[in-house]
């Protein structure tokens, strides 16, 4: 015969109400009394009835997690450190796709919620319709991208733009690319207001433009960075950029492609850097330099914030980081 929720509170010397406390994460709940109880749990093997607990609390122990992606390492990344937090907690990960298209993510977000989530952490698509279906009773935090009137996790994507040009600028190029994300995307917005922000801010004293500065918007994938890193670098030697930075790593890793294709190396001929720090920028070769964002610390800001019905309110800006790898070195001598 399975233990029941009595059985347990019996042998840990509590209420039920107590095991009750626990099993829902609450809090207030006295770590020693926890504690003891989470043993008896393991001890009995008492496992709970989900779907009973689900109509009682009007929630399930799911949380959803809206993506626009799962082809990008990024999300999919996202994902997985989003999964492990929620399943420590005792909690299961939901997964929706939305191929970065409103509609998809309205149906997608509709189904989520017909399953009483505990929590939905979304990434929303450009023009998302989301924001008027969300009701006040669930908790939903954007992460990355945001969503107006609610929370937002995310990095601080301007400064991680400031920090690749910053880099190209003290290695000494001049004769600089940049390949965008969509310019319907903040994110992309944010990363190239803060490079072209912080070239201009170097040379705001000079008189004429010490800096060449190319800008082509694409998507953030690998064939878009193969792509526009094809225009940027075909032509007059004299005149490409000598570095490129990129809006992500998917792209830089096609730029570099596009690279060894037309026989430029890479850092001797030309200087790459990406943005994310997705697991295959270390793996390339070169290996990518690169703006690193802090993806598990976003996740579990993200996956607390639902564990606490929504603690966290208005913007969670993050410190992106530079690494510094292979793909980049100082111009090529005129």
């Amino acid at each position: 015969m399975n233990p029941t929720v009595k059985d347990v509170a019996r042998d840990a010397g509590v209420s039920v109400g107590t095991v009750s406390r626990v099993l829902a994460k609450n809090e207030t709940v006295n770590p020693a009394i926890r504690q003891r109880v989470e043993e008896v749990i393991e001890r009995l093997g008492y496992r709970p009835n989900s779907l009973g607990r689900s109509l009682r609390l009007n929630k399930s122990d799911i949380i959803g997690l809206v993506i626009p992606d799962i082809t990008n390492p990024f999300f999919a990344e996202l994902a997985k450190h989003l999964e492990t937090l929620a399943s420590a907690a005792g909690y299961s990960v939901l997964l929706a796709n939305t191929h970065e298209d409103p509609k998809a993510e309205r149906k997608q977000v509709q189904s989520l919620l017909g399953r009483a989530p505990a929590g939905i952490v979304i990434a929303p698509v450009s023009g998302s319709l989301v924001g008027e279906i969300l009701p006040d009773g669930v908790v939903s935090v954007a992460i990355d991208r945001g969503l107006t009137g609610h929370s937002l996790v995310a990095t601080d994507n301007f400064e991680g733009g400031r920090l690749a040009a910053s880099h190209l600028l003290e290695l000494g190029h001049r004769r600089i690319g940049y390949i965008s994300g969509p310019s319907t995307t903040d994110v992309s917005i944010q990363r190239l207001n803060g490079f072209r922000g912080r070239i201009e801010e170097t040379f705001s004293n000079q008189s004429q433009h010490v800096v060449e500065l190319t800008v082509l918007e694409g998507n953030f994938d690998y064939k878009s960075g193969e792509a526009i890193g094809r225009q940027l670098l075909l032509g007059d030697i004299k005149q490409r950029p000598t570095a490129i930075a990129t809006a992500n790593d998917q792209q830089a890793i096609g730029l570099l492609r596009a690279s060894r294709d037309l026989g430029i190396r890479v850092p001797e001929d030309l200087s790459i850097v990406g943005f994310d720090d997705i697991p295959l920028a270390s793996l390339v070769l070169p290996r990518l330099t690169t703006v690193r964002q802090p993806l598990e610390e976003m996740a579990e800001i993200a996956v607390r914030a639902v564990l606490r019905g929504g603690a966290i309110m208005g913007l969670v800006t993050l410190k992106p980081a530079l690494v510094e790898r292979d793909s980049t070195a100082a111009p090529p001598a005129r």
